[in-house]
């Protein structure tokens, strides 16, 4: 799917274009990509122009939200199919998304972009070739990618997670990456088995809550990783500590203790597990 490439409003940037045209000015300089840039729009009585192209002003907006521009009107990021899927504004500028409400990436201390830079940076990617099993955002693909790495294979089982992906400009493209960013739709839990033997050099595993997939974190899924990863091979495991304080489980070290059974060396770090295959 190609990357979207219209503006992109959240409340307070169309706050922003609202008082603009009230002050009587006839020009706007903000950021129409949720702050990857600055731009400038035309403003006029009744729409604005950017890029060549009118838009009319947007009725107010919902926080929380971020629109695009779909040919007729300005309408959420958001789809739903089951689930609702949204991508989610943050005052880091680089949007998270939600399912249902939860959500899905660390916004607490710093960006999502940040988050994943420190945890792909566990991995050393630079000249390796990586499997990012739940893609996501494709925030580890895109730290990867400006790390220096080889190729990375990136699978997302989730197609409207797919689709938030075209209209995120902070998501990587596969298009525009040199042919080393390779994204699959699949399940990785299927697609793993078809991967030949310590074909990848590390490991970047990011998957839903255990409630929501517990199949990515079984033994017989840890199982696959060691097989396709390299002797020495490292891989950083998303956990986060669900549930700690009303079930007393500790996820992250039943998680190591798995990764060690599937014979991997593993440690607690930052919100996840590092592991290095024995």
């Amino acid at each position: 799917m190609p990357h979207y490439s219209g503006p992109l409003l959240t409340r307070p940037v169309a706050d922003a274009l609202l008082a603009a045209r009230e002050a009587s000015s006839n020009e706007w300089q903000g950021s129409l990509d949720l702050e990857r840039s600055r731009t400038r729009a035309q403003l006029q009585p009744d729409a604005w122009q950017w890029l060549g192209r009118s838009y009319p002003y947007p009725d107010r907006l919902k926080d929380r939200t971020i629109y695009h521009w779909d040919g007729e009107s300005f309408e959420p990021v958001s789809r739903y199919a089951g689930s609702l899927i949204k991508l989610v504004p943050t005052e880091w500028g680089t949007p998270t998304f939600e399912i249902d409400g939860i959500k899905m990436l660390p916004t607490a201390k710093q960006s999502p972009l940040e988050d994943a830079r420190a945890k792909v940076a566990l991995v050393e990617p630079r000249g390796k070739v990586v499997l990012d099993t739940c893609g996501g955002l494709g925030y580890f693909a895109a730290c990867c990618l400006e790390a220096g790495v080889a190729r990375i294979h990136s699978f997302e089982k989730n197609p409207d997670v797919l689709w938030l992906r075209t209209l995120n400009p902070w998501s990587s493209d596969p298009d525009a990456s040199d042919g080393r960013l390779r994204l699959a739709h699949a399940d990785i839990s299927e697609a793993i088995t078809q991967m030949a033997d310590a074909s990848v050099d590390a490991l970047l595993h990011d998957p839903p809550r255990f409630g929501i997939a517990g199949e990515l974190y079984s033994q017989a899924f840890y199982g696959q990783l060691a097989r396709v990863l390299r002797r020495g091979g490292r891989l950083f495991h998303y956990t986060g500590s669900p549930n700690r304080l009303t079930s007393g489980r500790d996820v992250p070290r039943e998680v190591a203790r798995r990764l060690e059974q599937a014979g991997f060396k593993a440690q607690l770090a930052l919100d996840g597990v590092l592991a290095i295959r024995r």
